[in-house]
C-alpha cells in the first residue's frame, strides 16, 4: 500500500493549480487574447506553469502509487496530462496558445471535478 497521506497533499496541490488555471484564464474569450500585451503573455505564462506542476504531479502520483491510484479514474487522459507536460518544459518555444486555450477550456473543469473526488475517495480508505 502506497502513503495516502502523501498522495492526498499532491491531489490537493493539483487542485489548487487547477483552480488558478480556472482564474486566470477567466479573463480570456480566445486564444488570441494570450497574445495582446506583455500582461497576457505573463498569464500564458503561469497557466503553462501550472500545467506544468500538474503533469509533474501526475508522474509523482504515478510513481507513489505504482500506478494503481489514476487508472481508477479513466474520464481523463493522465498519460496526455504528463506528455503536455514534457512538451511544454522541453519544446516551451514551439508554444501554442490556441492548444493551451483549449486545454482551459475544455479540459480543466473535468480534470478539478476528478482530482476532487479522487482526494475525497482517498480520505475514506
Amino acid at each position: 500500500m502506497y502513503d495516502i497521506s502523501l498522495v492526498v497533499d499532491i491531489v490537493q496541490e493539483m487542485i489548487e493549480a487547477t483552480q488558478k488555471i480556472k482564474s486566470r484564464c477567466s479573463k480570456f474569450s480566445c486564444a488570441d487574447d494570450f497574445l495582446v500585451n506583455e500582461q497576457s503573455h505573463i498569464v500564458l505564462d503561469s497557466i503553462c506553469m501550472q500545467l506544468i506542476a500538474i503533469g509533474t504531479a501526475v508522474k509523482e502520483i504515478d510513481k507513489v502509487t505504482n500506478k494503481e491510484l489514476l487508472v481508477k479514474y479513466p474520464q481523463i487522459e493522465w498519460k496526455s496530462i504528463a506528455g503536455m507536460r514534457d512538451i511544454l518544459s522541453h519544446h516551451y518555444f514551439d508554444l501554442n496558445a490556441e492548444t493551451i486555450f483549449g486545454v482551459c477550456t475544455e479540459h480543466v473543469d473535468e480534470l478539478l471535478n476528478i482530482l476532487r473526488t479522487i482526494e475525497s475517495d482517498l480520505r475514506l480508505v
